[in-house]
C-alpha cells in the first residue's frame, strides 16, 4: 500500500472528526443540488464528485439513496423549525424561508406531495413525517383570522404553490413561486436560507 503525501513530501494531517463534519456538510449541499439538477433518481456517484470526496466517503455517510434523500430533507424542515421558533419572525418570514427550500430542493418540493402514489415507498414514508413538521411549523407563525387558517387551507396552498415551481433555473422557479403567492393574495418574506 502507498502512502499520500502532499506537495512537500509529507503527508496530509488527518483532522479526523473535523473532516467528517465537513465532508457531511459538503455531501449534504452536493445531495441538495445533484437531486434539485437530475431528480431524485440522480447516481449517487454525482454527489461524491460534487461534493469532492470519494465514494466510500459518501456511503460511510449515506449508506443508501433513502439515507442521502433523508439528510437533504431534515436540514430543509430544520431550517424552518428553526425559523418558526425565532423570535420576530413573522407568518410571512417563514414562508419566506419555506419558499426559498422550494425552489433550491427538488426534494423538498416531493416532500410535500406525500400522498402520491409514485415514487419511492421508502423516502416517501419518511417524508410523511418531515410534511407534518413543515405544517406544524408554519401554523405556529399563522395569525388568528389570516386567509390560510382553515383546517386545510394551508396545506393545500402549499401544495399549489410547490407545484408551481417548476423551471430549469433557480430564479425561474422563484418568480413561479411568488407569482403563485401573488395569486392566492398571500404576503411573502424575503425569500432566503434562515440565517442567509
Amino acid at each position: 500500500m502507498t502512502e499520500q503525501t502532499g506537495q512537500d513530501g509529507r503527508r496530509p494531517a488527518n483532522d479526523g472528526p473535523k473532516a467528517a463534519v465537513r465532508n457531511r456538510a459538503a455531501l449534504v449541499a452536493a445531495a441538495r443540488e445533484i437531486f434539485a439538477e437530475h431528480g431524485l433518481e440522480a447516481p449517487l456517484s454525482a454527489i461524491a464528485r460534487r461534493a469532492g470526496v470519494g465514494q466510500g466517503v459518501l456511503y460511510r455517510h449515506f449508506p443508501d439513496r433513502t439515507a442521502a434523500v433523508a439528510a437533504v430533507l431534515e436540514e430543509n424542515v430544520g431550517q424552518i423549525e428553526r425559523a418558526a421558533g425565532t423570535a420576530g419572525m413573522s407568518f410571512a418570514d417563514v414562508l419566506g424561508v419555506l419558499t426559498w427550500h422550494l425552489t433550491e430542493s427538488s426534494a423538498f418540493i416531493g416532500l410535500l406531495h406525500t400522498d402520491r402514489p409514485a415514487g419511492r415507498a421508502d423516502i416517501r414514508a419518511h417524508a410523511v413525517g418531515l410534511s407534518g413538521r413543515v405544517e406544524r411549523a408554519l401554523r405556529r407563525r399563522l395569525p388568528d383570522g389570516h386567509r390560510l387558517s382553515g383546517a386545510q387551507d394551508l396545506t393545500l396552498a402549499v401544495a399549489m404553490v410547490s407545484a408551481a415551481v417548476t423551471g430549469p433555473t433557480r430564479e425561474e422557479r422563484e418568480r413561479r413561486a411568488l407569482a403563485a403567492w401573488r395569486l392566492l393574495g398571500v404576503e411573502l418574506g424575503p425569500v432566503r436560507a434562515f440565517g442567509g
